[in-house]
């Protein structure tokens, strides 16, 4: 056994690397297009297509309001409680949504369950985030808007919300 303990342990099976030394993009050392005429036998070579490289896109964190337009999402739809905002919200925004989430205003219909379309946002001013974003559910389209504030922390906070032009007030009834 190896006292070497910044690599791994060696190869298991004795066939070696699949892929040449240089890597995956190394040229390959056999052609991509191999033909022995029109009438090549059943299980001799045939000429395969080109390959398509796939290239992996970096993962793309969600920007802080598409982040919460998920939970807001979330949360009025009925899919999460409520206290999953708890950390995430200030001033009357918690109050707000503690309201509303038991009418679960953004709910599924006729079994399809919500999903958010679009969410755009605009940045008033520094530290401040104003986004609306449009949800699906069947045939139906709702809006809702949202303001973010990030706090001394640099963490984000939803500080409003509203649904559909009515602002989302606790001890009012949201739209039915």
């Amino acid at each position: 056994m190896s006292t070497d303990r910044t690599r791994p342990a060696g190869r298991r099976d004795q066939n070696g690397p699949r892929s040449a030394p240089g890597g995956p993009r190394s040229a390959p050392s056999v052609p991509r297009s191999v033909s022995n005429g029109p009438r090549s036998a059943p299980g001799g070579p045939r000429s395969v297509p080109p390959q398509r490289s796939r290239r992996l896109q970096p993962h793309r964190p969600l920007r802080p309001h598409q982040w919460f337009a998920e939970r807001l999402l979330a949360v009025l739809s009925g899919q999460r409680p409520v206290h999953w905002m708890l950390g995430h919200t200030i001033g009357e925004a918690y109050d707000q949504l503690a309201e509303l989430a038991p009418s679960t205003p953004l709910r599924a219909t006729q079994g399809s369950r919500p999903v958010l379309r679009h969410c755009r946002g605009a940045q008033p001013a520094t530290g401040v985030v104003e986004a609306f974003a449009s949800i699906a559910a069947g045939d139906r389209v709702r809006a809702m808007a949202f303001r973010l504030e990030q706090g001394a922390d640099q963490r984000w906070r939803c500080a409003a919300v509203e649904l559909g032009g009515e602002r989302l007030t606790a001890g009012v009834p949201g739209p039915q």
